[in-house]
């Protein structure tokens, strides 16, 4: 099953975090992230033409984070759209944050196949 088929699972705090490595071996499945801050957080910039375009994208992906519970950090602006994934409760990265970035990137790549 891909990263993108999962379900987020409630995530409890006093659990590890995944390691450097655990990490670096799903990002190979969430093309275009990236690791930040020695694997603890997971970006990535989405490119738009335009500041509609942009507002819309961060819309679904508030609506996507609504519909699996979990939330990513989100800055956006003419045309652009970083988001930013980490599990709060356990102060780094946790599966959960690799299948909402596989679901980003189906979001994406619907709406903007070429981009």
């Amino acid at each position: 099953m891909t990263l993108s088929q999962k379900a987020c699972t409630p995530c409890r705090g006093g659990m590890p975090p995944l390691s450097l490595n655990e990490a670096q071996a799903l990002l190979a499945q969430a093309p275009g992230w990236q690791l930040l801050e020695n694997g603890t957080r997971l970006e990535r910039r989405f490119q738009f033409k335009t500041f509609v375009a942009a507002l819309a994208f961060v819309n679904r992906v508030g609506d996507l984070a609504e519909q699996e519970g979990h939330h990513p950090d989100i800055t956006f602006g003419w045309g652009y759209a970083n988001v930013l994934f980490f599990t709060h409760k356990i102060k780094g990265l946790h599966e959960n944050d690799f299948i909402m970035a596989a679901k980003v990137n189906e979001l994406h790549a619907a709406d903007y196949p070429t981009a």
